[in-house]
């Protein structure tokens, strides 16, 4: 079953984690969390649970009787002197340009109505569908056709001129109760179709770079779930490794460590400074709860 939690409920940090939540500055909401209720499509929805809350958005699952949504509120706190809500807004349209164009076609998620909070639409904000699973796990056992599927989502994407680019993190694919994939986020995914038309060839060469980004991706991790059905190996992926992901790893590597030595610093996270050691780590990284923990009324869901 799925937690439900009270408003604003505190969520106790793993074994080890760090004592401090994040700063209102590194929150996209900044010391709020997502609103209790919601109304989306005539309907009022009660927040269950919260299943991310980084610096650039907050996702939380809601539920009006049996029916369940997931409502992602983009960044709306101020950098410093920089306003935030512009980020929020441009995240809020950028998502919801893919969903649209990506409509009726199995695998990803419907986009559902204005997100409503006291009678006031949230431009930050978008609502989709609720889909069953779990983000996919690091070397999960998927069904036998769960990475030819993925590779057939992903051939949807781009014959429609669309690059998924995030697929290097695996909780972006979920594994749904019929055991097939699902991509659910699209906040920096591209769309070559958008681009003016004095930049076709800029936008046509960028596309096919992050196409062939994608399909690596996708064999990286089919390697690393289902070695067994790949004639590619671990080993032989740094020499199939395409020039922009290369070219990613030099920029975003030293950027990485550079976020997590500040977090530690901080104590918002320890040890390495990675995300499962925040107070509030997002769903795809929580630990199960021990048993001895366990609360028979409260039971953390591993769906997304």
């Amino acid at each position: 079953m799925d937690r439900i939690d009270p408003p604003n409920a505190p969520t106790s940090p793993p074994k080890g984690a760090a004592a401090r939540p994040r700063p209102a500055i590194l929150r996209a909401l900044g010391a709020d969390d997502p609103p209790v209720h919601v109304d989306v499509d005539g309907l009022r929805y009660r927040r269950v649970d919260i299943y991310k809350h980084d610096s650039w958005a907050a996702t939380a699952l809601y539920a009006a009787g049996p029916r369940r949504i997931i409502c992602k509120f983009n960044r709306r706190q101020s950098l410093g002197l920089l306003p935030g809500a512009w980020i929020g807004r441009l995240l809020a349209r950028r998502e919801a340009h893919f969903l649209r164009r990506l409509a009726g076609v199995p695998g990803f998620p419907r986009l559902l109505g204005p997100v409503l909070v006291d009678g006031v639409e949230h431009k930050n904000a978008l609502a989709r569908i609720y889909i069953a699973g779990h983000p996919l796990e690091s070397r999960e056992q998927t069904s036998d056709d769960f990475f030819y599927a993925l590779g057939r989502l992903l051939a949807e994407l781009h014959c429609r001129g669309i690059a998924y680019v995030d697929l290097h993190k695996r909780e972006n694919v979920l594994v749904g109760e019929d055991g097939l994939p699902y991509l659910i986020d699209f906040q920096v995914s591209f769309d070559e179709t958008t681009c003016p038309r004095g930049l076709f060839r800029l936008a046509r060469a960028l596309f096919h770079a992050l196409r062939k980004m994608d399909e690596y991706h996708r064999l990286k991790l089919h390697v690393r779930c289902r070695p067994d059905q790949c004639e590619a190996t671990a080993a032989d992926l740094a020499g199939l490794r395409p020039r922009l992901v290369r070219w990613h790893r030099v920029i975003a590597e030293p950027l990485r460590k550079v976020r997590r030595k500040l977090l530690t610093l901080l104590k918002v996270r320890c040890d390495k400074g990675r995300a499962e050691s925040e107070v509030f780590a997002e769903a795809a990284l929580r630990l199960p709860p021990r048993e001895s923990d366990a609360r028979p009324e409260v039971v953390r869901s591993r769906v997304a």
